[in-house]
């Protein structure tokens, strides 16, 4: 049966995509809450911060043999670039990128054992079109583009597709609370988003779906914008 790591499943559209891909093969999930994990009832959970330690969900990786990759965990931070500290560039880029390049390396070898494999990136599309005072999430999630389309080639012969997809505003908890940091309110947000609604985590985890099934097969190396329309321009 499949073998399907979320990480960041502790909530928001992680949460959402583990209760997508029951139905699919054998859930596994990753993040900082134990207790939110367990309410998951996945095949199993481990309990690790992808900033400071990745090598123990990369252990986690090899121990399940997994053969559908969700890297979903993130973080943002809202500020002009003046005042972040080095350690809040370090910590953003090794949460969106360092860490889920690092977990892509620990599961590609089962996969190329299997001559099967799907890695699916949950980016945004602030990666995409840049976003004013939230530089480092930026620049972390447009690094996740590159890393994609470059697995893509290296990892095409081998029948493993890589993908990244940009959400705009979800509805989740990390979406409202990047409101209460910007300097924008909701109403003023959605005025901005051409069909004047966020997407729901339901939809991004139906994408998953998609990309990961054999229909799918022919689609790597791609940046798909999930946003209401936010990417074509206002």
């Amino acid at each position: 049966m499949t073998n399907i790591l979320v990480t960041g499943a502790s909530k928001g559209i992680g949460r959402i995509i583990a209760e997508e891909m029951k139905p699919i093969g054998n859930v596994f999930v990753s993040g900082r809450n134990k207790e939110a994990l367990e309410k998951l009832n996945a095949k199993d959970y481990c309990v690790c911060d992808h900033a400071q330690n990745p090598e123990i969900l990369g252990d986690f990786i090899e121990k399940n043999s997994i053969d559908i990759l969700v890297n979903n965990a993130g973080e943002y931070i809202y500020g002009a670039i003046e005042t972040m500290k080095l350690e809040d560039i370090e910590r953003i880029h090794r949460t969106n990128l360092i860490a889920p390049a690092y977990l892509i390396s620990r599961a590609v070898p089962y996969m190329k054992s299997k001559n099967s494999g799907r890695i699916i990136n949950i980016g945004s599309i602030s990666g995409v079109m840049g976003e004013a005072n939230a530089s480092l999430y930026s620049s972390s999630k447009a690094g996740l583009l590159g890393l994609t389309k470059a697995l893509a080639l290296e990892l095409a012969e081998h029948n493993i597709t890589v993908n990244t997809i940009n959400p705009g505003w979800v509805d989740t908890e990390l979406g409202n609370e990047s409101i209460e940091q910007s300097d924008f309110t909701k109403e003023e947000i959605l005025d901005c988003i051409p069909q004047k609604r966020f997407v729901t985590p339901e939809e991004v985890a139906n994408l998953v779906k998609y990309l990961i099934s054999s229909e799918a097969k022919g689609i790597t190396g791609q940046g798909i914008n999930l946003c209401a329309g936010l990417s074509v321009g206002i």
